[in-house]
């Protein structure tokens, strides 16, 4: 399976996280999975393909020739893919993904998980989305799903889409199981706000 995990490329952050994203490759290689990634060679996104490729995994590195001049590819990805932009990236790295992990992140890694979650609750995709968060990083973003539904922006079927995870081997048992159900058609759902 073809695995793309989303994850920080920050240089500030506390070690438990690159450690945490060294565990994910490790086991993503041990289980034979390829993973697909930003095509970062710092912080998080470094340490997952490192630690994937030395587990004997593949690995498929997708980068913008921006982030390629500024010298941040993983040079050493079995298979370095460059776009024009960041746009066009997210967009490979969906085709080429059967499943998507999202690890402690910034900004960048939010509108990736929202891209995702919101294809998925439009049955855009029907891919398994997990999220591995050990340490409440992302407790305030439930929070405020949970709020956004009972205002009215949401329906259920966020809360379906998506599966929150604590440890690795919960992560990995979600992502092959492919847990999640197939969400509804635009049509099936009678509007397009997810």
């Amino acid at each position: 399976m073809n695995i793309c995990v989303f994850c920080a490329s920050s240089l500030r952050i506390d070690g438990k996280y690159l450690d945490l994203a060294a565990r994910v490759g490790a086991e993503l290689g041990r289980r034979g999975h390829t993973l697909v990634s930003g095509g970062g060679s710092i912080s998080c996104m470094g340490a997952v393909t490192s630690a994937a490729r030395a587990a004997g995994g593949r690995t498929v590195g997708v980068i913008p020739q921006v982030l390629v001049d500024m010298e941040v590819a993983d040079e050493e990805s079995h298979e370095l893919i460059v776009t024009g932009d960041m746009r066009e990236r997210k967009g490979v790295m969906d085709a080429r993904s059967d499943a998507f992990l999202v690890l402690p992140g910034g900004i960048g890694t939010l509108e990736e998980l929202f891209e995702i979650w919101t294809a998925r609750v439009l049955g855009m995709h029907d891919k398994p989305l997990v999220v591995l968060d050990p340490w409440g990083l992302y407790e305030p973003l439930k929070r405020l799903m949970d709020h956004l539904y009972d205002e009215g922006f949401t329906r259920p079927e966020v809360f379906d889409a998506i599966s929150w995870t604590t440890t690795v081997e919960e992560a990995f048992a979600r992502l092959e199981a492919r847990s999640q159900p197939v969400r509804p058609s635009v049509a099936e759902l009678g509007e397009a706000t997810p």
